[in-house]
């Protein structure tokens, strides 16, 4: 066992012992160029500096701002093109300005020397005036209007259209009273089932519940709404809102109607549907635009201009 273990041991001690190759090659390679370095100036290995004449003499780099939107790989190969397109853009205009001359336009021989078209006007342009160079700016209302809200969940579409569903409660019951007024006094028919009595109570129960409904518009809902709201101001003759404007124009409608059913009632009048139109008819119009453009006006679109939800929810209704 002894003699086995001392023979491996030796059979590999030569392998060990002997240095890589790699190293002998390299060893030679460095002999061989030791006489060309030492033959080359020693200057060649000191770092070189430029003088100032030569840093002076170099041209600057040119530097240039990108416009925006475009990429920085692939400006060069715009520049390019747009240096391609030139050339054929002033070959176009020449051979235009040859046809031209060809063709017998030119007149004279100055012109046909020149090669220039005489119909052309060569002479200097005059400066344009401030009013074709001056940009046109939209007023800021326009500009406003164009800046769109974000848009509104349904729970927060509730909250700013509270308003508008509470007025549009009341509203609907007055378009339903003027359609069954307004379908008598058309048809010369009351409806089915309905005394002339019962029919001139209804039309005068609605000029009382309307005209209580717009005094408590006007007296606790409007003045709080023209704190912020145009729509609602209250002042005299034209300097009143619009929808205050309408009140007036309706209520004198009311007063005329009023006054007939009140004598009908009274038996000092016969009721007359023709009579009953007449009496409807000059005030109908602006009423029906109020009812619609008020709800309009309160609706959450139009509220969340003016206030907030926490505000909305504090206005009474």
């Amino acid at each position: 066992m002894r003699s086995c273990r001392t023979t491996l041991c030796t059979s590999h001690l030569p392998t060990l012992r002997q240095p890589p190759r790699h190293r002998h090659s390299s060893a030679s390679a460095l002999r061989q160029q030791a006489p060309a370095l030492e033959s080359r100036p020693s200057s060649s290995f000191a770092p070189r500096f430029a003088t100032t004449a030569e840093v002076t003499s170099r041209a600057p780099r040119p530097r240039y701002s990108l416009p925006l939107g475009t990429n920085r790989r692939s400006y060069p190969q715009q520049q390019q093109q747009q240096q391609q397109q030139q050339p054929r853009a002033a070959m176009s205009t020449s051979t235009t300005t040859t046809t031209t001359a060809a063709s017998g336009e030119a007149s004279g021989p100055e012109a046909a020397t020149l090669n220039v078209n005489p119909s052309v006007d060569t002479s200097p342009a005059a400066p344009a005036s401030s009013e074709t160079t001056a940009t046109t700016t939209p007023p800021k209302a326009e500009v406003e209007e164009k800046k769109k809200l974000p848009a509104l969940s349904p729970a927060e579409f509730r909250q700013y259209n509270r308003l508008a569903e509470h007025m549009n409660y009341f509203h609907e019951h007055f378009r339903q009273t003027w359609n069954t007024l307004w379908g008598a006094a058309t048809t010369g028919k009351r409806p089915a089932g309905v005394s002339i009595r019962s029919f001139i109570a209804q039309g005068l129960q609605f000029i009382s519940q309307l005209e209580m409904h717009h005094g408590i518009e006007e007296q606790h809902i409007f003045p709080i709404l023209a704190r912020k709201m145009p729509e609602f101001k209250q002042g005299k003759g034209n300097g009143a809102a619009e929808l205050l404007r309408q009140h007036k124009e309706i209520h004198k409608g009311m007063e005329l109607l009023q006054g007939y059913l009140e004598d009908c009632q009274t038996g000092e009048k016969d009721l007359d549907m023709a009579t009953l139109k007449t009496k409807m008819e000059s005030w109908g119009e602006v009423l029906w635009k109020h009812l619609d453009q008020e709800v309009e006006t309160l609706g959450a679109e139009n509220m969340r201009k003016y206030w907030t939800i926490e505000e909305i929810r504090r206005i009474p209704m």
